[in-house]
């Protein structure tokens, strides 16, 4: 997980590595972040979710209170204990522990919980699961590399990168999106000139060639994140 390294400076944009496609968008989800090692990190957020080739990313909906917090990353192969949880009363909702990712400004575990405002969870959960299964076994014993945050020019997306196909791709991800109709804004979605640091899960494309992109913006590295406390005091314990 890493905060902050997947919007743009303005904090309304998704920023996605050149090759990352969006699989699933949904807004109208409730993210909430549990006791960790991470001041300032804990509490309940309403936002958009994007589930691409490689990871999740969480972009909460601006607000007047200045969040500091305008994007939360989890790739899959740093997710553990996920749960897709069916109440018989209540909503539905899912569930993990995300860990950080080397050099993503965070520290230790960070419980998570997703509900949908808009419906989906079953559909969304499903696709989730299988998303970090197949990471697993794909990347049983790699975690992805130390993060290094993009700098430079960042680019308006080809509509090919957040536009559902039905063909997803040589490795078979065909998670269902019938309950996410809607395609994110393309004004709002863009990517760096860098490729994924580590593979994907699918569907898979190829980095596009950025002198064939607009050049929408500048990329700086995101301020140093100083909320990591020095205890591990609060960490949910994880079941066997």
């Amino acid at each position: 997980m890493s905060i902050n390294t997947a919007n743009t400076p303005d904090g309304l944009g998704v920023l996605l590595y050149n090759g990352e496609t969006i699989v699933i968008f949904a807004q109208g989800v409730v993210m909430t972040l549990g006791t960790s090692e991470n001041q300032n990190l804990e509490g309940r957020r309403t936002g958009t979710i994007y589930l691409t080739s490689h990871r999740i990313i969480f972009m909460p909906d601006p607000t007047g209170n200045n969040d500091w917090l305008k994007s939360f990353e989890i790739p899959f192969n740093n997710m553990q204990d996920v749960n897709l949880n069916q109440p018989i009363f209540g909503a539905n909702y899912l569930c993990g522990v995300a860990s950080a990712v080397q050099g993503g400004q965070m520290r230790g575990e960070v419980p998570w919980r997703m509900t949908f405002n808009r419906g989906g969870c079953i559909e969304f959960g499903q696709s989730l699961l299988q998303a970090v299964d197949r990471a697993n076994r794909m990347r049983p014993a790699n975690a992805p590399p130390a993060y290094a945050p993009p700098i430079g020019a960042f680019y308006s997306a080809p509509p090919a990168y957040y536009q559902p196909s039905p063909d997803q791709g040589p490795n078979g991800f065909n998670p269902t999106t019938d309950s996410f109709p809607d395609q994110p804004n393309p004004s709002r979605v863009f990517m760096s000139s860098a490729p994924p640091p580590y593979p994907g899960i699918g569907p898979e494309r190829g980095p596009h060639p950025t002198e064939e992109l607009h050049v929408a913006g500048q990329f700086e590295a995101p301020p140093a994140y100083s909320g990591a406390g020095e205890t591990a005091e609060g960490l949910r314990n994880r079941r066997n």
